[in-house]
């Protein structure tokens, strides 16, 4: 993306997009026929009869290559290459991994009312590394993004003419709140030759930005970042705002709060040259979408001109001022100096677009050293970037998974003992910084990989506590969430000798909360009572959460009664134990939950109809290998995971008995695909099991757990195994 985004267009009842329309609508059927289809004789049998019988064959893999590994069945996530790709897109054969489960999470301020707001376009190493493995992979030290809070919207992008965001993107991000798009971009001559086509008429450039609408309606994120980098002909650059506005009012339908860009480089003559600011040269490609995204080779005479030009008046918020951080060619800031460039921007009250970041990761030597220099880089911002407070209801749960570490763990005690990625994985993260306290005193939190409770990481906070102070206090959550009346709070934590943790908890009237963009308005702290072991509450949260073993971490369970509350800070105090010399300390936080106490005895649900398709059989190391994927029904949003388990039901050799449940892996959708999974030598029979974990970390009773049997022969004797 060198130093590329929209106008007018035709409102009417056209017979070929009555036809487009029509066929739309017959695609998202087929979709769901199609679906339905391979799994309705699992979904819809009684549950004595829900086995399923395979024959084994061999051979390659029929699932398509652009959606599974073909060496290992793995889903993956994947651009499109050419508009005939484009164009012959069908909802039928969308990649079902590659669909985000996460809703756009509320936060405030709303993107609509963020007077200047903040984009990061990830242009990394091409794109599609360790995160186009829609499961997740192995990885020692992973690119992972977590100041999510500084942020309004994320742009994945890559070469590919269609650049799809891997769902764990999306995911990640809409948790957070923050908006995503992919990119549609054409370069060069190829590009050059692809605009002349699509753009040579109204309905082809209205067939393919129906196809981008479908797409982004499918896979669940919230617009494009449409980047054209050639020349184009008076035809096509005459089509080009057209195409903008039809594609942003589709987009605005189909998915409302969607967001369509523009990047700076094509003239309103047809011309490559990049403006590096809004002018009358690209003002009729602004003016047919939601904003422009700048070349970045502006001074601040550009952001001046930009201020005062007539076409920017009431839509400064919609210019996204381009930042490289890698600094290449003439530009204001870049690297280390990032925030000189962030200082003018906000200076002249624009947005900001922050391109290839991920040069923190690209340029450091020692990978394992990446969070440091993160935090580093993104600290140097943080003057000029803006905090948006979560806003959704309770339950508030984060354990600070940041989507990455060297081990999993669950309940303080390792899962599994190998580096992991996986970004669906990631939690509610926390405000990382460092501040100077009076004194020699200082206060700093930063993710902690080599200790955790859930997931790959805690929070890590630690400084110095003054001679002159007792105590310091961590902001760690900035939130803006409305209470219960009786509020349920649990916090797990490792804190070092000689001091004192306790969790602080800041709230408003609720009814402030509703002023979108006040920031100032008067709070109350309250410092949550421990409960004994013996109260009603505490025996239920143990009882819910099954057997654990802390293990060094400390359970502190809280309860208060409330009125008309919102949630608007969330501290964690240090207090010094004794003395008023300087003391050094260390906190790992764990785990933090604020619950409604009511939800504590809420009854779980069963996992229903489990059901086990798209099998593949293959050969490895003298071993049979099995991949599948397992679809089930349980409501996502009431879980924090899912656990995959199997088990050898019968063999060839009848006196061996039944096998214990063995862990496949971790799902976080009602999705998964088992890959390479080494089972008994035909004929055989076993059990597939999906445990949902809740939200708050309870296990969910084993009757309720969902179950899939499988026998399978060899295709030369087709002998069926029967219960």
């Amino acid at each position: 993306m060198d130093g590329a985004l929209p106008t007018e267009h035709k409102e009417d009842g056209s017979l070929w997009r009555r036809k487009r329309e029509e066929e739309e609508d017959q695609i998202g059927s087929k979709l769901l026929k199609t679906e339905s289809s391979g799994l309705e004789s699992c979904l819809d049998q009684p549950v004595e009869l829900r086995s399923v019988h395979e024959v084994i064959k061999y051979g390659a893999s029929s699932l398509p290559a652009k959606h599974y590994d073909p060496d290992t069945t793995e889903p993956i996530s994947s651009g499109l290459q050419s508009l005939e790709e484009l164009l012959s897109w069908k909802r039928s054969e969308a990649n079902p991994f590659n669909v985000a489960t996460v809703p756009l999470a509320d936060r405030e301020p709303s993107l609509a009312s963020t007077p200047r707001r903040t984009l990061v376009s990830h242009d990394m190493m091409g794109g599609y590394l360790d995160d186009r493995f829609l499961q997740g992979a192995e990885s020692d030290a992973p690119y992972v993004f977590y100041h999510w809070q500084y942020i309004d919207v994320f742009n994945y992008f890559s070469h590919n003419m269609v650049t799809i965001p891997p769902a764990v993107w999306t995911n990640a991000a809409h948790r957070h709140g923050v908006i995503v798009l992919g990119t549609f971009i054409t370069e060069w001559t190829d590009g050059g030759k692809m605009c002349e086509v699509f753009l040579k008429e109204e309905e082809s450039y209205r067939a393919v930005a129906d196809r981008l609408v479908q797409i982004a309606h499918c896979y669940g994120f919230d617009g494009w970042l449409v980047n054209i980098e050639n020349p184009l002909s008076e035809t096509a650059v005459k089509n080009t705002p057209l195409f903008l506005r039809y594609l942003t009012d589709q987009m605005h339908e189909r998915v409302p709060g969607s967001m369509v860009l523009w990047y700076d480089s094509v003239l309103e003559n047809g011309q490559l040259k990049w403006q590096n600011e809004l002018n009358p040269s690209n003002r009729v490609f602004f003016s047919a979408c939601d904003g422009i995204f700048t070349n970045y080779n502006w001074t601040e005479q550009s952001l001046e001109r930009m201020k005062v030009y007539s076409a920017a008046q009431g839509r400064l918020a919609d210019i996204f001022v381009g930042v490289d951080v890698f600094a290449r060619g003439e530009v204001v800031g870049g690297k280390l100096e990032t925030n000189k460039a962030l200082e003018l921007i906000r200076k002249h009250d624009f947005s900001t677009a922050i391109f290839a970041p991920g040069w923190v990761y690209e340029t450091i030597p020692d990978k394992t050293d990446f969070r440091k220099e993160q935090d580093k880089f993104w600290s140097l911002l943080s003057d000029f970037l803006y905090v948006h407070r979560p806003s959704s209801p309770l339950p508030f749960i984060s354990s600070f998974c940041q989507g990455a570490g060297t081990s999993l763990y669950w309940k303080g005690q390792r899962e599994v003992d190998r580096s992991w990625f996986n970004l669906d994985a990631q939690e509610l993260q926390p405000l990382y910084y460092r501040k100077t306290l009076e004194g020699e005193g200082w206060l700093r939190t930063q993710g902690c990989p080599e200790d955790a409770w859930s997931g790959g990481s805690s929070l890590l906070i630690e400084g110095l506590i003054p001679s002159m102070l007792t105590k310091v206090c961590a902001r760690i959550f900035s939130l803006q969430v409305p209470l219960s009346s009786r509020v349920f709070v649990s916090l797990i934590y490792k804190p070092s000798p000689g001091v004192t943790v306790s969790l602080v908890l800041k709230t408003t009237d609720a009814t402030l909360c509703t002023h979108s963009g006040v920031q100032d308005i008067p709070t109350s702290s309250v410092e949550p009572a421990a409960l004994t072991e013996d109260h009603p509450l505490v025996r239920q949260f143990s009882q819910s959460c099954g057997q654990w073993n802390p293990d060094g971490w400390t359970v502190r369970c809280s309860q208060l009664e409330l009125q008309d509350c919102a949630l608007r800070d969330v501290c964690v105090n240090v207090q010094r134990d004794g003395g008023d010399q300087d003391t050094p300390f260390k906190c790992r936080v764990g785990e933090i939950m604020i619950l409604d106490a009511e939800s504590l005895s809420v009854p779980p649900l069963p996992v229903q109809s489990v059901c086990v398709y798209d099998v593949v059989w293959l050969r490895g190391a003298d071993k049979l290998h099995l991949n599948a994927t397992l679809r089930w029904r349980y409501p996502a949003q009431l879980v924090r995971h899912f656990l995959v388990y199997w088990r050898r039901l019968r063999g060839p050799d009848p006196r061996i008995p039944s096998g214990r449940l063995a862990l496949i892996g971790r799902a976080y959708s009602p999705l998964f695909r088992v890959t390479e999974l080494a089972v008994p030598e035909p004929p055989g029979l076993l059990e597939l099991v999906v445990e949902p974990v809740s939200r708050e970390g309870f296990r969910v009773p084993e009757s309720h757990w969902g179950r899939r049997s499988l026998s399978y022969t060899e295709e030369r004797t087709e002998q069926i195994i029967r219960d």
